[in-house]
C-alpha cells in the first residue's frame, strides 16, 4: 500500500464499514456464546483487541523474512503464542472471569478475524498502518460484543455492569445499576443462546438500515445533470 494511505479510512472500515461482527460475520462463536453481559463482552473484546493488534504489528515487522511457503503457519504459531501469553494473564489477575469464559480465550487463535488481518492487511502494509488497523478492527469487534451483552443483560435480567469486579477489580463491585428495579422478574430468551442470534440479528439489521439512510443522503446531495442543449465551446486554429 502507498506511504499516502488514509488511517481515517481504516478507522472507518475497522469501527463500521468492514466491522468484523457485523459485516464480514467473523467470530461469530465466541461472539453469541460470551455476550450474555457487559462484563463477558468487555473480557472477550480486549482480549481479541490484544491479540489483533500485537499480532497485526509482528507480522508487518517479519513480512519480508517471511516466504510464501511457510506464511500461514508462520501467523498461526504468532497468535496462538499472543493468545497463550493473554490466557495466562487472565489466569493470574481475572481468574474468575477466566472460568466464566472458558474455551473461548483459547479459541481466540481460530478466530477468522485475527488471521484474515495478519494475512490480508500486516504482511502487505508498514507498521504503524497494520497496528492501526489492528486497533480498530480489535475495537470494533469488542464495541459489538460489549452492545450485544449490554442489550442481552439488560433484557435478561434488568441491570448492567453486573460483575464488573471480575475485570476491574473491586473498586468496580458496586457499579451494578438496576434499570427496571430488584423486583424485575428477567426475560428468559435475553440470555439464552437464541436471543444472542435475534439480538445480533437486529444489530445487523439496524447497520445496514443507517447504511441504507446515509447512501440516499449522499446520493441526494450530488449534483443532478442539467437538462436541455449545453453549449460546447472550442479553441485553437481552424486549418
Amino acid at each position: 500500500m502507498s506511504d499516502s494511505i488514509s488511517y481515517t479510512e481504516i478507522t472507518r472500515k475497522g469501527l463500521w464499514g468492514n466491522n468484523a461482527a457485523l459485516v464480514q460475520l467473523l467470530g461469530l462463536c465466541p461472539l453469541l456464546a460470551v455476550s450474555g453481559t457487559v462484563v463477558n463482552g468487555l473480557g472477550l473484546g480486549l482480549a481479541t483487541l490484544l491479540v489483533l493488534t500485537c499480532s497485526n504489528f509482528i507480522v508487518s515487522l517479519i513480512r519480508n523474512q517471511v516466504s510464501d511457503a511457510v506464511r500461514l503457519p508462520a501467523f498461526v504459531m504468532i497468535i496462538a503464542s499472543l493468545v497463550t501469553c493473554i490466557e495466562l494473564l487472565m489466569k493470574a489477575f481475572t481468574y474468575e472471569l477466566y472460568q466464566i469464559l472458558g474455551i473461548f480465550i483459547p479459541l481466540i487463535v481460530t478466530n477468522c478475524a485475527v488471521l484474515g488481518r495478519a494475512d490480508a492487511f500486516a504482511s502487505k502494509n508498514k507498521l504503524l498502518p497494520s497496528v492501526v488497523d489492528g486497533v480498530m478492527m480489535g475495537l470494533g469487534f469488542a464495541l459489538v460484543l460489549i452492545a450485544i451483552g449490554a442489550i442481552r443483560e439488560l433484557l435478561g435480567s434488568g441491570t448492567l455492569f453486573m460483575n464488573m469486579h471480575l475485570l476491574l477489580g473491586e473498586g468496580a463491585r458496586n457499579w451494578t445499576l438496576y434499570v427496571f428495579g430488584n423486583s424485575y422478574p428477567g426475560f428468559l430468551l435475553a440470555v439464552l443462546p437464541p436471543g444472542a442470534f435475534i439480538v445480533t440479528g437486529f444489530l445487523i439489521a439496524l447497520k445496514n438500515v443507517i447504511d441504507g439512510e446515509l447512501k440516499r443522503r449522499s446520493e441526494a446531495h450530488k449534483t443532478k445533470p442539467v437538462k436541455g442543449t449545453k453549449r460546447v465551446r472550442t479553441t485553437g486554429g481552424v486549418a
